[in-house]
């Protein structure tokens, strides 16, 4: 997974930044239109204001793909911009886009360049993307589904002892009472990726958007094909080993197991519920000052787009938010 999403030459976001949107192999929130930067800026503001309005105060993105959420936050924004971005192909890319603001936006390399100053951090679909171990209940204990390459060249999987003594560790927590059969994933990389997180040097608010579920929900008997898929043009399908390269991979996070690696490290959760309502309060504030106006063309694009972000059925459900005090 690590190397048909990543590999600098031949990976799904090893190259280039890919096309999202209706265009692309998928869709988010930030290819729905502007109104999502322009929302979190309002989440910048509330912490901003929170932690005494200091002057220094920055956003700071990771995932910041092609740069177009950089943007909208820019451009709906004064304060300055840090993008964490280990690909210098995508850094390329975001400066370019972002070469307007190039007086208020700087960038690292890992979390661990972060500054010590007072921010809000943001990720937008982060941690689904992040490398998993794929494991199946055996009826007496779990077993890794290993990648094997055939004499025909093709990939299938192979049961096998778990990889690590850490993996090993993550599925002790796993419940026990489920059918034979049961397949499902561990996320070690977002559990290793959170805890860079909580030692990062800056403090304030973070931020997370993404699909996932509680611990219960995930390992839930009922679902017992796990959450890894791939993504190819609006199609979903749990094909994950053809086409390497050519499609995303993806899986559901395990939100509950995010929360408790963060508040160990001294983190404290201070929001966690589906999209659409945290974003529908964020949107509140904006929505009074149209009472009593008809709405022209540009207010009714951002009201579609206001829609798609928060209604239940569109990506108000489907997504979560955790929201964590550093």
């Amino acid at each position: 997974m690590e190397l048909a999403l990543y590999h600098p030459e031949h990976g799904y976001y090893g190259s280039a930044p890919r096309r999202i949107g209706r265009s692309g192999d998928f869709y988010t929130a930030v290819s729905v239109g502007p109104l999502y930067g322009r929302l979190l800026v309002a989440l910048a503001q509330q912490v901003r204001a929170e932690m005494g309005n200091p002057s220094e105060f920055i956003i700071i993105e990771q995932a910041a793909h092609d740069g177009q959420l950089a943007e909208d936050i820019l451009t709906e924004s004064t304060l300055d911009y840090l993008i964490v971005e280990p690909n210098p192909r995508y850094e390329v890319v975001q400066r370019e886009k972002l070469a307007r603001f190039a007086q208020r936006v700087r960038w690292v390399k890992s979390l661990a360049d972060i500054p010590e100053l007072p921010a809000l951090f943001i990720c937008n679909e982060l941690p689904d993307a992040m490398p998993v171990h794929l494991i199946r209940w055996t009826g007496s204990e779990w077993q890794e589904l290993q990648v094997k390459a055939e004499a025909t060249g093709a990939l299938s999987f192979s049961l096998g002892p778990l990889s690590s003594l850490e993996l090993a560790a993550e599925v002790a927590r796993l419940p026990l009472d489920l059918p034979t059969g049961y397949t499902t994933e561990i996320g070690l990389a977002s559990i290793q990726w959170m805890r860079e997180l909580a030692v990062a040097k800056f403090r304030g608010t973070v931020f997370i958007a993404d699909y996932g579920f509680d611990h219960h929900e995930l390992y839930a008997p009922e679902r017992h094909t796990g959450t890894l898929r791939r993504y190819h043009e609006h199609q979903t399908d749990d094909r994950v080993l053809e086409n390497l390269g050519e499609c995303d991979l993806t899986t559901h996070i395990n939100f509950t197991r995010l929360s408790e690696i963060a508040e160990a490290a001294g983190m404290t959760q201070r929001t966690y519920e589906h999209q659409g309502r945290f974003l529908g309060k964020l949107g509140l504030p904006w929505l009074a000052t149209l009472e009593g106006h008809t709405p022209d063309a540009a207010t009714q694009a951002l009201l579609r787009q206001y829609h798609s972000l928060t209604h239940p059925a569109f990506l108000g459900r489907s997504f979560r938010v955790l929201l964590l005090g550093k």
